[in-house]
């Protein structure tokens, strides 16, 4: 980058750091964060707040809204989730950026993958290493190289790490997109694919749970009088599963049915879960629609009862030009690094998608280089811990320092 500001000394700070990187890494893995874990989100929660303190921020405890569940017997109830931590440092500066991340990931108490081990030197196999532990140290570290620098004066940041993003940050959504609104671009610490390649323009995504309801009666004495719940459901899960490829990149994951009972009953209820996702916004409303005229058509038959719960709760981000040009930097900033930045669109989502939709740019997957994720065999590049943070520094001290136009100026 010909002509632009020398930024080699505020990056030294991010010199040797992989070993003590990868130690605190490693105790981060070893709490375990399933999303349903409050004790483990809290102990999290607290190392996090530690560790961030070294910002010289104001921390902030934030509570998550209550997540509104369907039960296995159709009953919609409330469960409590993970507080969000939220960290701001010079809210009043003339850049402004939002950074988030989540604690939690899809790993549960109970779930065999709980430990860490080297796969080979430069290779860890830790649940939540990748996804999104890796991403949250490499957001710190960048930070703290910022906050080292003679241009730290000049961008101020607002830092939202929540705790339920792994089942679509039903209690933090709202949070993110407030303190969107207060920001000019975004960047979220999602992982880098192993080769460095990260997500470009996301599908949108919705999560289901479609209740059915008959009448119980005896198998064999009155089974005519019967109406069976789970046929409604398995002739809505055939109807609704069709609608994949209705409309250019739609799909339709059935995921699961709750239902039934004993051999000489009919059963009266069943619960179909089930996931949307789409590339246009335009085609989460006519799905719907069409999904809304299914349920009609169940309640429409003598002795049913159907409804629909749920939303699309991750809105499409598309490739929009001021995106565009975001990555561009972002390639500009590796090329000096001596790193290959490419990306690419996928079917995954995460608080990006949310972001996005608050009309600001973000990149998300601006966290460690790994794979396998959501699977015992997660893992994470140590090599990566280093090399991103100075990437995610560079970047935010460039805009800083007037080399980027900053990525949301319109916002100013």
């Amino acid at each position: 980058m010909t002509g632009k500001t020398d930024i080699s000394k505020d990056l030294a700070f991010l010199g040797g750091k992989r070993q003590e990187m990868t130690d605190r890494l490693r105790a981060w893995c070893r709490i375990n964060t399933g999303s349903a874990n409050l004790e483990g989100l809290a102990r999290m929660h607290g190392a996090l707040g530690e560790a961030f303190s070294a910002l010289g921020a104001e921390v902030e405890t934030v509570p998550s809204a209550p997540q509104s569940l369907v039960t296995a017997k159709g009953e919609t109830v409330e469960r409590r989730l993970g507080d969000c931590l939220r960290i701001v440092k010079r809210p009043q500066a003339p850049v402004r950026v939002l950074l988030a991340g989540h604690m939690d990931t899809v790993f549960a108490p109970d779930h065999a993958f709980q430990a860490d081990r080297m796969i080979d030197a430069d290779t860890m196999n830790a649940p939540g290493g990748a996804d999104m532990k890796g991403g949250i140290l490499v957001m710190l570290y960048a930070l703290m190289a910022v906050e080292r620098s003679r241009f730290a004066e000049r961008i101020g940041y607002e830092i939202i790490l929540n705790a339920d993003e792994e089942i679509g940050s039903p209690g933090s959504a709202a949070l993110l997109a407030d303190a969107a609104r207060r920001a000019q671009f975004a960047c979220v610490y999602e992982p880098a694919m192993a080769d460095g390649t990260l997500a470009g323009a996301r599908k949108g995504s919705g999560n289901f749970s479609a209740v059915f309801s008959g009448r119980a009666a005896h198998a064999g004495r009155d089974h005519a009088s019967g109406r069976n719940a789970v046929i409604a459901a398995a002739e809505f899960m055939t109807a609704i599963d069709a609608m994949s490829g209705k409309r250019s990149g739609l799909t339709v994951n059935v995921a699961k049915l709750d239902g039934g009972g004993p051999n000489n009953v009919v059963p009266d209820m069943a619960v179909v879960r089930f996931n949307a996702r789409v590339e246009a916004a335009g085609d989460a409303d006519w799905f719907m629609a069409e999904a809304k005229k299914l349920i009609a058509a169940a309640n429409a038959r003598e002795g049913y009862g159907a409804h629909l719960h749920g939303s699309f709760g991750r809105p499409p981000k598309p490739m929009t030009p001021q995106l565009e040009a975001f990555f561009k930097a972002l390639k500009d900033c590796g090329v000096e690094l001596g790193l290959d930045i490419g990306w690419k669109a996928t079917g995954g989502v995460c608080d990006g998608n949310n972001i996005a939709a608050a009309g600001i740019p973000v990149i998300d997957t601006l966290g460690a280089r790994g794979g396998d994720i959501h699977s015992s065999n997660e893992y994470v590049k140590l090599d990566s811990l280093e090399e991103r943070a100075r990437l995610s520094a560079l970047l935010l001290l460039r805009v800083a320092a007037g080399d980027i136009p900053n990525p949301g100026a319109r916002l100013s």
